[in-house]
């Protein structure tokens, strides 16, 4: 018996000595380098949590993912596709001169219905929970600690695909994001001024166009008020002035735009001691 083992235990010791592929030596690090992922983008499912787990994570004719969602009720944070990974959740976007966000972002979906047309044509949105934001805001710091993204690159799916996409809508309280030291605000004050200002005499309609790009979007030159532009305009308004999203060009809006695009109206506040956040898997 021992004779015949002796082969064996041979070639087994043989096998423990082969090494397969490069051996890589890891001694020197760069300096050189940052995170692959330069942008956190913020979505709402439109649906409830079982059919938007599903369509998160099942094959489909137009396969979507997203690397993390947020359940409603009770309020959990599931993650989908690990950070390292490329999510399909951006679309063909655009933000600042990048497009194809989905290679370069974070995204984070967010279990809510979304807008429906009520009887009066008038689109309606769901309000978020308030302990489903307070899990959108731990979750966003601790991916912006990650990846070390600029405030700037937070941004909503309407933001980078304002043609198609409303979420996360006018209900997300973005104002709550920069409370958190997330994002910069536009200093109210300054845009109250800017308001009376363009109360007299209001832009035209390419200054709109170029105050819009300048802040991120691919917006259109056209000097029109086209159907790309209202969108564009729209887009802008739900996250900064949400009471009212028509996509028209008013003093509000140019004061807001101004504001945005000047360094010194644009604050991030000192944020509060976060709260310990725990990863639930």
């Amino acid at each position: 018996m021992k004779t015949k083992l002796l082969p064996l235990l041979a070639a087994l010791a043989l096998a423990g000595c082969q090494t397969t592929g490069v051996r890589v030596d890891t001694t020197y690090t760069s300096e050189n380098q940052d995170s692959r992922v330069l942008f956190l983008v913020m979505h709402y499912t439109v649906g409830d949590f079982k059919s938007s787990l599903h369509t998160l994570t099942k094959p489909s004719a137009a396969p979507v993912s997203s690397h993390y969602l947020v359940s409603e009720n009770p309020v959990r944070t599931y993650r989908l596709v690990d950070e390292s990974q490329r999510a399909w959740h951006a679309g063909p976007s655009y933000w600042r001169g990048h497009t194809q966000l989905n290679a370069s972002s974070i995204g984070i979906e967010i279990v809510n219905t979304g807008g429906t047309r009520g009887p009066d044509g008038v689109m309606q949105f769901k309000p978020f929970p308030q302990a489903q934001i307070d899990e959108v805001i731990a979750l966003s710091k601790e991916i912006v600690k990650r990846h070390n993204i600029r405030p700037e690159r937070i941004v909503g799916h309407s933001d980078i695909q304002p043609r198609s996409k409303q979420d996360p809508g006018p209900l997300f309280p973005w104002r709550q994001l920069a409370d958190a030291g997330l994002i910069a605000w536009p200093d109210d004050a300054m845009v109250a001024a800017k308001k009376a200002q363009y109360e007299q005499a209001l832009p035209e309609l390419t200054w709109f166009q170029d105050k819009l790009a300048q802040w991120g979007f691919a917006a259109s030159r056209t000097g029109e008020l086209d159907a790309y532009t209202r969108d564009v305009l729209t887009a802008f308004q739900m996250r900064f002035r949400p009471a009212k999203y028509d996509g028209q060009p008013d003093a509000e809006t140019a004061a807001l735009l101004y504001v945005v695009n000047d360094p010194v109206g644009m604050k991030i506040k000192q944020p509060p001691e976060p709260r310990p956040y725990t990863s639930r898997w």
